[in-house]
């Protein structure tokens, strides 16, 4: 394969992981409506104090696998060693199985300890995801090391369709006997309760992913047995240098990622802690951490799905140049992926910012004003963050295992030492989360780029990457406001929410008209460059249409 046919593949890999990632965050979005007025902002707290902790046992036990095993399978494939490759699966088979189980205990077991109370039921039922999400994700990273991502994104499709729809059915079953609530104790009972049945829609959409992927292998077989047949590697690889080798390719992942995800849960408990002792009620404190949890972090997470969609499809690409040595190709890899992440999350961040109350109202009808006041402050998060988690896909892929792990926590210690003196002698509040975020994903993208530049010899290009896409997407934001505004003024008559919903519609449409005119006409992207996009010819054929091009 050609190198510009190649980086072409591993674009359209890339966009099918980021469209079904985006899908995915679509479908969380429209389910966390229903939801939270079914469960509340309390039961929406709960739940994700118990999901913070679930998050970090699995990343510990079970979420660096796909990536380990993808980069290892794609080495050994870049060889032609399919034999290798294969025992490869195997071997993360048996590890996933064995680290899966110790998770789960850690977690049904040691919930008592790791959360509040009205959290614990909610995180024993997330615990044996975390056994069936290892399995999966050895799954999911052998397809990726084929360097096909479909299996991948289509199973993460299914898995968050039946979240929703459990998650919704179960939520609503456990808290249907408690109706007009008045104390405090039967509300947090209630909010308890809810945040149990939404844990449950997580389990079952792990498990229906986890049997696609189980399908899809058994119809893969038939292949892999051809290729192992033509298969001449002499050295065939021990199960024990195997083992070895994803111990020590999952390890520094597993302290990186885990660092990297330990955020939230460190900054939950900096909140509860300081709040309490500030005299604030668990009530209040849980309806915070939950706006902050389910309105912001939601939202904004949205668009860094498709960053971290892109990393996983960039870093087989990344490691099967490195590993041939290839710098030519390696380098070009990079700047393709730079550049159309940070074409995506410029404009996003831009436009959650000024059209933050609109979409906070349109998704979440009954809440109040703090989510969207969030969303305006910190919607900036999402270029930083983007930037942050395709540049740690980057170096591990270049084998630089260590580095995300040292600029990681470097970034914990800054953002935890910011937040604790906004907590404590300021009244921010849920507003020092997103100051922390912000400072958490900040440093990382300079330790990053740093890192990047120093170990592939990658000087970043700055004028198309980041400001002629950021001049696009502010001229997008002023018109996207504008119309939001006009449009809002012919349709309240319809209701204030129907209203609002057409209006946020029209001013996106006009937002993405605006920012393809934009990027076009700064030379932000040129032909040569929409031709190698995944339907580069399209938007080709579309900016001819518009007299752009």
């Amino acid at each position: 394969m050609s190198r510009k046919k190649k980086k072409n593949s591993v674009l359209v890999q890339g966009a099918i992981l980021a469209a079904a990632s985006i899908l995915c965050r679509v479908i969380g979005l429209l389910y966390r409506s229903p939801l939270r007025e079914i469960i509340g902002d309390e039961g929406n707290g709960y739940y994700s104090v118990a999901y913070n902790i679930y998050t970090i046992i699995l990343l510990i036990a079970s979420f660096s696998i796909p990536l380990a095993v993808s980069k290892a399978i794609s080495a050994r494939l870049a060889k032609g060693e399919y034999r290798n490759a294969q025992r490869i699966f195997y071997g993360a088979l048996i590890y996933a199985v064995v680290v899966g189980l110790a998770g789960f205990a850690v977690c049904f077991f040691g919930a008592p300890y790791l959360v509040t109370p009205g959290a614990v039921p909610a995180l024993r039922v997330l615990a044996p995801t975390i056994f069936f999400s290892g399995i999966l994700g050895v799954l999911r990273g052998y397809f990726q090391g084929h360097s096909t991502m479909v299996p991948t994104s289509i199973s993460q499709i299914i898995e968050q369709i039946l979240n929703a729809v459990v998650s919704v059915l179960a939520a609503f079953l456990m808290v249907r006997t408690f109706t007009n609530v008045s104390t405090e104790a039967l509300k947090l009972e209630r909010a308890s309760l809810g945040a149990q049945g939404s844990a449950l829609g997580t389990g079952a959409g792990v498990l229906i992913g986890l049997l696609f992927c189980v399908v899809i292998y058994v119809m893969y077989r038939p292949r892999m047995k051809r290729q192992l047949r033509r298969d001449k590697t002499e050295f065939i690889e021990s199960y024990s240098s195997i083992f070895k080798i994803l111990i020590f390719t999952i390890t520094p992942v597993i302290f990186s990622t885990a660092i990297y995800n330990c955020s939230p849960s460190i900054n939950q408990s900096i909140f509860y802690w300081i709040l309490g002792n500030k005299g604030m009620s668990e009530l209040d404190i849980t309806v915070m951490y939950g706006i902050f949890a389910t309105q912001f972090n939601v939202l904004v997470n949205v668009p860094i799905s498709m960053a971290s969609a892109l990393s996983s499809a960039i870093v087989p690409d990344i490691s099967g140049n490195y590993a041939l040595g290839n710098q030519e190709a390696l380098k070009e890899s990079i700047e393709s992926a730079t550049k159309l992440n940070m074409m995506v999350m410029i404009p996003c961040a831009v436009g959650l910012a000024v059209l933050s109350d609109p979409i906070i109202h349109l998704l979440f009808p009954t809440a109040t004003g703090l989510g969207g006041d969030l969303l305006r402050a910190g919607a900036i998060t999402v270029a930083f963050s983007g930037l942050s988690t395709l540049s740690n896909g980057i170096l591990q892929g270049l084998g630089k295992m260590r580095l995300p792990v040292k600029h990681a926590f470097i970034a914990v210690v800054l953002q935890a030492v910011a937040l604790v003196p906004m907590l404590f002698f300021t009244q921010l509040n849920a507003y020092a989360l997103v100051i922390s975020l912000i400072i958490f994903s900040l440093t990382m993208c300079v330790l990053n780029a740093k890192a990047i530049q120093k170990y592939a010899g990658y000087k970043q290009e700055y004028k198309k990457t980041f400001v002629k896409p950021f001049v696009a997407s502010a001229f997008m934001g002023i018109i996207a406001w504008a119309v939001y505004q006009l449009a809002f003024l012919f349709t309240q008559h319809a209701g204030g929410y129907f209203g609002n919903a057409i209006a946020v519609c029209i001013a996106m449409a006009a937002a993405v008209v605006v920012y393809l005119v934009g990027i076009v006409k700064t030379n932000a992207v040129s032909e040569e460059e929409m031709r190698s996009m995944p339907k580069g010819h399209l938007l080709i054929k579309l900016c001819k249409r518009m007299r752009l091009l």
